[in-house]
């Protein structure tokens, strides 16, 4: 059986932490270890990982260094990396242990909009599928890999976004880094905060910059801003 270390990287996200810790912590098998990466050094957040009885890692407010700083201390053979409002589908751990038997050394779920869905998401799930195919899927998508060779190829980038680029793009040079037929669904309240067409403009500039060269420290601030009203 192969363990699987669950990172999450938290920021200002206790409600959605708590949901997801109870899908995980409900699973019909348990991950080996869960491990969650506070930015915000929040007592909220602490009181959360007690009660689900998981381990809690004090970081600094930079995700790539957040799921850097847990990888070095994650001991299964796999890790699986999720976003604190990230929600799961019924058996996760089998879909992903299933493609790495069939020799895969990582991959990401299939990107779905949480309820409550408008009609966008319809049209913008298989146009993220796409881009996934060409280009990289980023870490709202579950992404996971075998430990060792996470380590092998570099980890993520220690940015605050964008962070999981090199990862992917030297995961598929080192094997099958595959799309999981499993979806995980990602929460839709950016979107409908900023208007579904909107906030899809502003992520695909933000891709763009960060393709020309523009350093993703920059570019950060420019999403944190958009959403500081969400925290």
């Amino acid at each position: 059986m192969l363990k699987f270390s669950v990172v999450i990287a938290c920021y200002h996200d206790e409600e959605k932490l708590a949901h997801l810790l109870a899908q995980l912590c409900s699973l019909p098998c348990r991950p080996y270890e869960i491990i969650v990466v506070d930015a915000a050094n929040s007592d909220a957040c602490a009181q959360i990982c007690i009660q689900f009885q998981v381990r809690r890692i004090v970081s600094e407010p930079c995700r790539g260094q957040q799921l850097r700083i847990a990888a070095t201390q994650a001991t299964g053979d796999v890790l699986w990396f999720l976003h604190a409002d990230a929600q799961l589908s019924t058996d996760p751990l089998t879909a992903m242990a299933d493609a790495l038997a069939q020799g895969a050394l990582g991959g990401y779920f299939r990107f779905r909009f949480a309820a409550p869905r408008d009609w966008p998401a319809w049209i913008l799930e298989p146009a993220i599928a796409l881009r996934c195919r060409f280009g990289v899927p980023y870490g709202d998508q579950g992404i996971f890999i075998v430990r060792s060779i996470y380590h092998q190829i570099g980890g993520h980038a220690p940015w605050p976004l964008f962070e999981e680029v090199p990862l992917v793009r030297a995961a598929r040079q080192a094997g099958k880094f595959v799309p999981l037929a499993e979806p995980i669904f990602v929460d839709p309240r950016r979107w409908q905060r900023d208007g579904w067409w909107q906030r899809t403009w502003h992520n695909r500039c933000l891709a763009l910059n960060f393709a020309r060269g523009v350093a993703p420290q920059r570019l950060a601030c420019l999403l944190y801003t958009s959403d500081a009203a969400d925290e």
